[in-house]
C-alpha cells in the first residue's frame, strides 16, 4: 500500500545511539564469504508480505546461479527504516543496494548517496523503461535508480449495481468534472454517499497532485522553484470541485479512514471512490464480493480530455550506494532482478494481484501474453488510461504540498473563500521557498 511518511530527524547523538543498536543486524558494505564469494548487502523496506516472499525467492535464485557473488538480503520494518538507514550511513555500514522511492532520488543524488547505474549496466536496459517513467530516475542524463513499479495515486472506482439502480450506464462513466458531480448527486441516497475523495489537508496534499496537473498543467510552484504559482486562476475550478462535492453532502463529511484506505467503498458506504491503484489489492483481499460489481476508469478530466494527467505515479526502485565497495556486483543483482528476464517482474505483478503496474515495455509484452493478466478486469484499463498519462510525484519539500492541501480543505469546508485559500497557499509556498533557499534548486533532468 502506498503510504505518506514524515521524515525522521535525528540528532548526531541519536544517530550514534541507533548505530549501536544495529549491532545485532548485519550492516551493509559487503565483504567476502567463507567460500570466497563477494558479498553485497541488500536492504528491503518491509511492504506487503507477498513482496517479501517474492524478493526472497529471486534472491535465492540469483545466489544459486552465481559462483562469485552472494546477496545478503535483509528486510527492515518500515517504521524503523529511516532511523536504521541513517544510522548505518553514519557508521559507514550502509547497504550496497536499497529500496528507494521516487521522491527520494533527486535529494539523494544531491547528497551524493547514489551511484549512477549507467557506469555498471548496459544502455539497453534503460531503453526498456517506459518514456514517462524514465525521467523519474534520471538526473543530469544519468540513471541513479532502476524502477520497479508504479502505483497511480488516483483511479475512479464505481459500484455497477448502484450505478444501474440510479438509472446510469456503467459502460459510460463520467469523463468531466461536471459529469462526476452529476453522477455523485444521482448516486447519493439514504446512508450511501455518491462519492468519496480525500478531504483533509495531509491527504489532499499528495492525492491531488494529479488533479492539480489536470486543472493547470503545472504544480503550484515555478519549474525552477523560485516562486509560488498557487494563485493561477485555473486552480479555482479544482477547489470548486472539492467544494461542490463536500458542501453538497455528496461525500462523507467525517470519514473514518484516510484516502489510502478503500474500505468505505468496499463496505458499500459509497457508490464511487477516488483511490489509488493499491485499493485493488485491498478489495481482492478484504472485499472479494465487491470485485464482480466494480469497474474502474481514469478519474475524469476537468474538460473531458482523457490525455490530461489525473494521477501522479508513486513507486519503488533499487538504488546502488555511492560508497559500495562492490558496485559492479551489486549492479549485476539489480540488473538480474529488475532489468533482466521479463518473466521475473511479471511474476511480481501476478503476486501483487495486478494492483501495481510495470515500468518496462518488455514486461508489458510478457503480461499481454499471460492469460491471467489479460483476464484481470482492471489491469489493462489502468495501464492504458491512467499510467500512460501519469506524471512523477514532485520532489519539492512536503511543506509546499501541505500548503496546497490546506488550501483545498479550507475552500471545500468553507473556512475561507476559494481565492482566499489560494492566496494563503501562495504566501505559504513563497515563505517555504525563502526559508529553505529553494530557488534554482529544482532537480535537472
Amino acid at each position: 500500500m502506498h503510504k505518506r511518511r514524515s521524515k525522521v530527524l535525528l540528532t548526531l547523538a541519536a544517530v550514534v545511539t541507533a548505530s549501536l543498536a544495529l549491532a545485532g543486524c548485519t550492516a551493509g558494505g559487503g565483504g567476502t564469504t567463507a567460500d570466497g564469494k563477494t558479498e553485497v548487502t541488500f536492504w528491503q523496506q518491509k511492504f506487503e508480505d507477498y513482496q517479501g516472499v517474492w524478493f526472497k525467492k529471486y534472491v535465492d535464485q540469483f545466489n544459486a546461479s552465481q559462483d562469485k557473488i552472494k546477496v545478503n538480503y535483509q528486510v527492515v520494518p518500515a517504521d524503523t527504516w529511516t532511523q536504521k538507514l541513517q544510522a548505518a550511513q553514519a557508521a559507514g555500514k550502509q547497504p550496497d543496494i536499497a529500496t528507494t522511492n521516487y521522491g527520494n532520488i533527486a535529494a539523494g543524488v544531491v547528497d551524493g548517496k547514489f551511484a549512477a547505474l549507467d557506469d555498471y549496466m548496459p544502455a539497453d536496459v534503460f531503453a526498456d523503461i517506459k518514456d514517462n517513467v524514465s525521467s523519474f530516475v534520471t538526473i543530469g542524463g544519468k540513471h541513479y535508480a532502476y524502477p520497479m513499479l508504479v502505483e497511480p495515486s488516483t483511479v475512479l472506482y464505481y459500484n455497477t449495481d448502484m450505478v444501474k439502480a440510479a438509472g446510469l450506464d456503467p459502460n459510460t462513466p463520467p469523463t468531466t468534472w461536471d459529469q462526476l458531480i452529476d453522477w455523485s448527486k444521482k448516486l447519493t441516497t439514504g446512508d450511501v454517499k455518491g462519492m468519496t475523495i480525500a478531504s483533509t489537508a495531509p491527504d489532499l496534499g499528495w492525492s491531488s497532485w494529479g488533479l492539480q496537473y489536470n486543472a493547470c498543467g503545472h504544480l503550484p510552484i515555478s519549474d525552477d522553484w523560485s516562486k509560488a504559482n498557487a494563485t493561477d486562476p485555473c486552480y479555482e475550478k479544482l477547489l470548486n470541485l472539492y467544494k461542490t462535492l463536500y458542501q453538497g453532502n455528496l461525500i462523507p463529511q467525517q470519514p473514518k479512514v484516510g484516502y489510502a484506505d478503500g474500505s468505505p467503498y468496499g463496505s458499500g458506504e459509497v457508490a464511487m471512490m477516488a483511490g489509488g491503484s493499491w485499493v485493488i489489492g485491498q478489495l481482492k483481499t478484504d472485499f472479494p464480493d465487491m470485485l464482480a460489481k466494480t469497474m474502474v476508469t481514469a478519474f475524469p478530466s476537468w474538460d473531458g480530455d482523457a490525455t490530461r494527467t489525473t494521477a501522479t505515479l508513486g513507486g519503488w526502485t533499487l538504488t546502488l550506494d555511492s560508497k559500495s565497495k562492490h558496485p559492479q556486483q551489486a549492479a549485476d543483482f539489480i540488473k538480474y532482478l529488475l532489468a533482466g528476464d521479463p518473466a521475473i517482474m511479471a511474476d511480481f505483478f501476478k503476486a501483487a494481484g495486478y494492483s501495481k503496474y510495470t515500468v518496462r515495455k518488455s514486461v508489458d509484452e510478457a503480461l499481454a501474453s499471460d492469460p491471467n493478466a489479460s483476464a484481470d478486469p482492471f489491469m489493462k484499463i489502468i495501464s492504458d488510461k491512467v499510467v500512460a498519462y501519469g506524471k512523477q510525484e514532485p520532489g519539492y519539500p512536503w511543506d509546499i504540498a501541505l500548503a496546497m492541501g490546506t488550501a483545498i480543505e479550507s475552500a471545500m469546508k468553507g473556512t475561507d473563500s476559494i481565492q482566499g485559500s489560494l492566496k494563503t497557499a501562495d504566501a505559504a509556498i513563497n515563505d517555504v521557498i525563502q526559508k529553505q533557499s529553494l530557488a534554482g534548486t529544482a532537480p535537472k533532468k
